[in-house]
């Protein structure tokens, strides 16, 4: 990628990121674009739709839950290891109104959708360690756990006179899970 058009691609991600965590994952991409200093053209070639760049600016994140998971992987209590993962999940699509009803909805060919494979795969081996230590049931899938995750923080989001509800929400989904 030339020096000009890397330039532009950084510049469009920070200022997507900025608008996203102002505004919500439904914010204008023509703001982003004229925040950036580029015209949505310029956007559109380096991300063909909202889910493209949602994806790209979402990635650093997602690594960040990667690791996350894969720290957790030797935690003494394998059940309160997938609860402090699920947790970050939660507060990871927070950060971002409307990124959980984006994920819920991204089709598996969207780019958005792209991430939800690694995802799927570090919780699915947190939740497998714990199933092994009968501390949550067999028949519970990780895309279940990270579906609740995911409506957990839309009702969050929904409700931001209570702070607490994610919380309480993740401890009644555990309760379940048992």
């Amino acid at each position: 990628m030339r020096a000009d058009a890397r330039r532009n691609h950084d510049r469009l991600l920070a200022e997507a990121r900025a608008v996203f965590a102002e505004h919500g994952t439904d914010a204008s991409l023509e703001d982003v674009a004229r925040r950036a200093g580029v015209g949505i053209g310029t956007l559109y070639r380096h991300f063909p739709n909202r889910h493209a760049l949602m994806s790209a600016v979402f990635e650093d994140s997602v690594r960040e839950l990667l690791a996350r998971a894969a720290d957790l992987q030797t935690a003494a209590n394998p059940c309160q290891a997938l609860l402090t993962w699920l947790r970050e999940v939660v507060a990871h699509a927070a950060a971002y109104r409307g990124l959980s009803r984006a994920l819920m909805s991204a089709t598996p060919t969207s780019a958005l959708s792209r991430c939800g494979t690694p995802m799927r795969e570090a919780g699915n081996a947190l939740l497998t360690r714990a199933q092994n230590a009968g501390t949550v049931r067999a028949d519970v899938r990780i895309t279940d756990l990270l579906q609740l995750t995911h409506a957990i923080a839309l009702a969050a989001e929904e409700s931001p006179g209570d702070p607490d509800l994610a919380d309480r929400l993740l401890e009644l989904t555990l309760r379940g899970l048992t």
